[in-house]
């Protein structure tokens, strides 16, 4: 089956930027954990497509998306070489990253979410591959690397994914055209990111009993 996702050319860019933004993320814990050149590239490569060649074979959709189209795999390749070649610039760079990757985790969730509509999924179906398909490389990143998930802990990461991914799914089924709820839904996962990095927003933790 050809790839049904055919993303206004906004949302095509801000995936590929996402897809750079992820791996350099993934690129930088190898470094950190003092991880050779080719465990940094894998860790890049993972962080950037592990969520949506996971969605992509839940779906029965292989080739997953990233063999159809190499360009994720050579900008996931380019991007981790040159956080190993210069770290200490990226390190100096931490809040840009982490706007960088709201950006790949709004336009992420939304492809995610739209994809599996393609797929005929219900509602919770839809929401859970959007979130899966932004979140899931970083979840692997953090088992290879030996961390707690950044998904388990206080931030407000996949819940702002499960925001943007209903507000698709709702906008899908109210005849919403697709590049207008492809954008919308990205930017509210964008927005709900940024605020949170920005003001510290973080959800609530029943402290120990």
């Amino acid at each position: 089956m050809p790839d049904p996702i055919a993303p206004p050319h906004i949302v095509y860019a801000l995936d590929l930027l996402g897809t750079v933004a992820f791996a350099a993320s993934g690129a930088l814990a190898g470094v950190r954990k003092r991880m050779d050149l080719l465990g940094v590239i894998v860790l890049g490569l993972v962080t950037a497509t592990g969520g949506g060649v996971v969605r992509d074979v839940l779906l029965h959709d292989t080739p997953p998306f990233c063999f159809k189209n190499e360009l994720y795999l050579y900008l996931a390749v380019g991007a981790s070489v040159l956080v190993f070649l210069v770290p200490r610039h990226f390190e100096r760079q931490q809040r840009a990253l982490l706007l960088l990757d709201a950006l790949g985790l709004g336009t992420f969730a939304v492809i995610g979410t739209s994809k599996a509509l393609v797929f005929n999924l219900g509602f919770m179906g839809s929401v859970i591959m959007g979130v899966m398909t932004a979140t899931c490389g970083g979840l692997i990143r953090d088992v290879l690397s030996n961390e707690i998930p950044l998904i388990l802990q206080r931030e407000i990461y996949a819940s702002a994914c499960v925001a943007g991914g209903a507000a698709y799914y709702l906008m899908h089924h109210l005849g919403v055209p697709s590049p207008v709820r492809l954008t919308v839904a990205a930017v509210l996962v964008i927005g709900i990111r940024f605020a949170a990095i920005l003001k510290g927003w973080q959800l609530p933790r029943r402290e120990e009993l």
